[in-house]
């Protein structure tokens, strides 16, 4: 299995010809697909893909982890080149999410396209593609989680984040998850993970969201040290950027050790 970093918030060095913005957006090559998981937040992905010889016209599916704009934002522009893909997203995944006062849901557009699949819950496209969703769990629920929400009925309400899905890939006897952000936590994403495989998945590419713009309290460096203790002893390698931040990554380097890898734009797994 092939895995390319086509956007993430920052640049691979050795790959300087592609750049960077506040997004994600992976590539993926399996025994029988081409994907993509997400588009970042503009149409950037498609050049850091031309720079690194992946020709998008090729994929056959696509997954949107969550309906932020920062994950969907390629998706029309995606579109232009490749109308026969199938784009898996949850139904929910279309409401007006908001940070504060600002729109940060997806594109309109994107639900008529006609090559969308929407879905209600979790959805096996084959035996090496798996979406769930339904995470219930709320152990260590980032702070940062309580500026976002949702506008039902005229009113905004706390999202709950129901609209994320997380894709499980089946290669041999490995599985290797990849969500979005983790906006309803990495170890309650592992936990549900759990409950359909009855064990630890090789790999996990995923951001934490555990970024601030200010300083952490004790409270919240405690949560983010103990989450990496939790995650170190797992048999698993986790990949990480974009909005996991910077602070969490100091903090969570020490602890982990070989077990976590920050991820770039353009990087090759």
């Amino acid at each position: 299995m092939k895995i390319v970093i086509l956007m993430e918030n920052t640049d691979a060095c050795e790959k300087p010809l592609c750049v960077s913005e506040h997004g994600l957006s992976v590539y993926v090559e399996t025994k029988k697909h081409k994907l993509l998981v997400d588009t970042g937040a503009s149409d950037a992905f498609l050049s850091n893909a031309d720079a690194l010889g992946i020709d998008l016209a090729q994929v056959d599916t696509v997954v949107l982890s969550h309906g932020h704009y920062d994950h969907a934002g390629g998706i029309l522009a995606f579109y232009e080149r490749n109308q026969h893909a199938a784009i898996y997203m949850q139904r929910s995944a279309c409401g007006e999410y908001y940070h504060d006062e600002r729109y940060i849901g997806i594109d309109k557009r994107i639900a008529k396209l006609p090559s969308v699949r929407m879905l209600d819950g979790d959805c096996a496209i084959d035996d090496e593609l798996f979406l769930f969703s339904g995470i219930t769990g709320r152990k260590y629920f980032a702070k940062s989680n309580l500026l976002l929400s949702k506008k039902v009925d005229g009113k905004k309400i706390q999202d709950e984040f129901a609209h994320e899905q997380c894709l499980v890939i089946t290669q041999g006897q490995e599985h290797t998850l990849i969500s979005g952000c983790a906006h309803n936590g990495i170890l309650n994403i592992l936990s549900r993970y759990r409950e359909l495989y009855a064990d630890d998945p090789a790999a996990v590419i995923s951001g934490f969201h555990m970024m601030k713009k200010g300083d952490y309290t004790k409270e919240e460096a405690e949560i983010v040290v103990e989450t990496a203790k939790q995650l170190r002893d797992m048999d698993t390698v986790f990949y990480t950027g974009h909005c996991t931040g910077e602070k969490a990554l100091a903090l969570m380097a020490p602890v982990m050790g070989e077990k976590l890898v920050q991820l770039h734009s353009g990087m090759v797994l």
